[in-house]
Parts: structure tokens; sequence; C-alpha cells
């Protein structure tokens, strides 16, 4: 029994002293304002976060890298398409229900709508001075919504049925007749980046280009990545507006598909995130728009060729430099005023 007793006492003073050592060093890893938060949040132990920037498997891996970074604290992530996660929120705004503490997406009208309705806490991250130019100026001048997620969107094509020589060139080559049912593509009706997509087209060739897509029979999907999955299986031959961080992921490992940066320029949408103003957990939110804000969150998407938006971080492997490319950028009053439209339009035009 005695020994039984020691044994047990020495356990406690073992694990006792582990956790002072892990708490140290936190503390020592860890920035005053994040520490602070952090001592708060841990008395919430989690939050919810709406999410369709990335895909399901490194949304599932940011939220691992949160909880690595603050032990206690927990993500559950809760990923769609941009449209289906902001139908989401908004189904708990009518049922006056408050399960989202972070709300991202990759449709900026979305942030938008949101602050003006007074949905969003107005919480600006000292983590976001750190990020690179065209994050900061994208971000809210108020502080409701950061641009944490640079999504490049361009064209990819199955490299054993399509050689490069005969690839189209430009997202004006997707409509030649050679391609009929050989497209894929996403929805604009669930993607805020194929909504985007179709502002940059219909600015430069007018709806015309859709009418003269849609003779070409595509595929069409929900989510912008979807076109990725296509590829791999050899369903199709070309993907239209995909993102480059999912092919670049698929690429790695050993799929059969080659991207291709489009002559006219490849569509470069600046995604928003902002702490919801009812969240649950309010202060385990901002400490979660701190992370995705700082360093460790960009490392963390690295592996899954996020661009990075810190300094700091290196751009993923395989991807062009930002500065190397043409890039394209609708301004948020473009997609606000514009993304009804394009959504009725490609309903009209493809029937779905």
């Amino acid at each position: 029994m005695h020994m039984t007793t020691r044994r047990f006492f020495c356990g406690l003073a073992t694990g006792a002293a582990a956790a002072l050592t892990q708490r140290r060093a936190l503390a020592q890893e860890l920035p005053a304002h994040e520490l602070a938060l952090y001592e708060a949040a841990k008395r919430e132990g989690q939050i919810t976060w709406y999410t369709g920037q990335m895909q399901a498997e490194p949304s599932e891996a940011i939220g691992r890298a949160f909880a690595e970074r603050f032990p206690g604290l927990k993500v559950n992530v809760v990923r769609s398409t941009s449209q289906v996660a902001f139908q989401r929120l908004a189904q708990d705004m009518r049922a006056r229900v408050s399960q989202c503490d972070v709300f991202s997406s990759t449709d900026y009208s979305h942030a938008m709508h949101l602050k003006r309705e007074g949905r969003l806490m107005a919480y600006r991250p000292q983590n976001a001075a750190g990020l690179i130019e065209v994050a900061r100026k994208s971000a809210d001048p108020d502080g409701f919504f950061q641009i944490t997620y640079l999504g490049l969107y361009l064209m990819a094509r199955h490299n054993t049925t399509v050689p490069e020589a005969e690839a189209p060139k430009s997202w004006k080559d997707l409509t030649d007749p050679r391609w009929k049912d050989r497209i894929a593509v996403g929805h604009p009706g669930y993607s805020g980046a194929i909504t985007a997509w179709c502002l940059m087209m219909q600015k430069l060739y007018g709806w015309e280009y859709f009418k003269a897509l849609e003779k070409n029979r595509p595929l069409i999907g929900r989510s912008s990545g979807d076109p990725v999955t296509t590829l791999n299986a050899g369903e199709r031959r070309l993907g239209a507006a995909i993102p480059s961080a999912t092919t670049l992921l698929s690429i790695s490992r050993g799929n059969p598909v080659a991207l291709i940066y489009p002559t006219e320029g490849t569509l470069v949408v600046p995604s928003p995130t902002g702490a919801l103003r009812d969240a649950p957990h309010p202060n385990a939110a901002k400490l979660f728009v701190e992370f995705v804000t700082g360093p460790a969150y960009h490392a963390a998407t690295r592996p899954f060729f996020g661009e990075s938006l810190r300094p700091e971080v290196p751009p993923p492997s395989g991807a062009r430099a930002l500065d190397a490319i043409t890039m394209y950028t609708p301004s948020p009053e473009e997609v606000e005023a514009g993304a009804q439209e394009v959504k009725e339009l490609w309903r009209d035009t493809f029937g779905i």
C-alpha cells in the first residue's frame, strides 16, 4: 500500500512538472497578445468554424494545428463550398441559433453582407500586421474581417491524354469545339471562386463566352476543386477555374495532372475570415483569427500548397511566384454587384 501511494504521488508530481514545463514553453513561444487570449479561451474550450476556403483535408489539418498550438482547445471544422457555408450561417441566423464562431469564405460579398447586417465582430488581430501587402490592403478597413487565403484559379490538363503542345493556352481556347465533352468546372451557385471567375470571363468576353462554353457540354460539379477529382479519374481531360492548391496537392501524390496558366491572366481571389458578433466562444474566436493571420497557420497550410500570406513562410513548391504571373482580381464592389446576376445567367445558360 505504501509503495502504491508513493508511485501515485510520484506520478502526480511528474505529471505536474511536465504540465508546468509545457506551460512555460508555451508562454515563451506565444506572444503576449495570444497568451492573454489563450488563457481566456481555455474556459470556452472550443470553436466552430464554417469554412469554404480550402478542401476538407487541409481544413481539418488547420484545426489540428490550432489545437496543437493551443492545447485544450478544439476546432469543430464545418467544411463545405462557400455558398453552402453562407446558406448554413444564414439559416442559423434566421432560427436565432448561434453555432458558428468564425466564418471563412471565398466570396468577398459574404463578408460585406455580414458586416452591413451587423453580424461580424469588430476585431483587428495584431498578427494581421505581418501579412503581405495584398492581404492587408484587401482586409476590411474597420477590422470586421481579414484576408486569410489567397486563392489562385487557373486551368489544368490530364497530362497523359492532353500533351502540353496540344493543350489550351487561354481561357478562350476552352470554347474550341474540339474540347466538347472534355471539360470539368464548378458551379457559381455553390462556389464563390467560380462566381468570381464568371465575373472575370464576363468582363473579358461578355456572357457570349459561356454560351459558347455550354456547347462543349462541360461536366459541372459544385466546388471549384471537384474538377481535380474528375481529372484524376480520367473522366475529363481539362479542368477550368480550379484552385492551384488542390491541383498541386494532387500532382504531388502522383496524379497525371498539370497546371495551365492562362495567357489572359490567373484569377486571384482574396478570401475573407471574420469572427461572429454573437460567437458562442468569443475569446476562442478572436484567438483563431489571430492564428489564421499568423505564421503558424501558413506553415500548416504549406504542405497542402496554400499560398503563403506571410513573408517568413516560403511559397508552396511547384507554384509560380505571384510576381511572375498575370493576375486578375475582381474588386469587392464588382463581386457584390454582379454575383447574383451571373448565378442566374449560369442557370439560364447551363440549365443547372
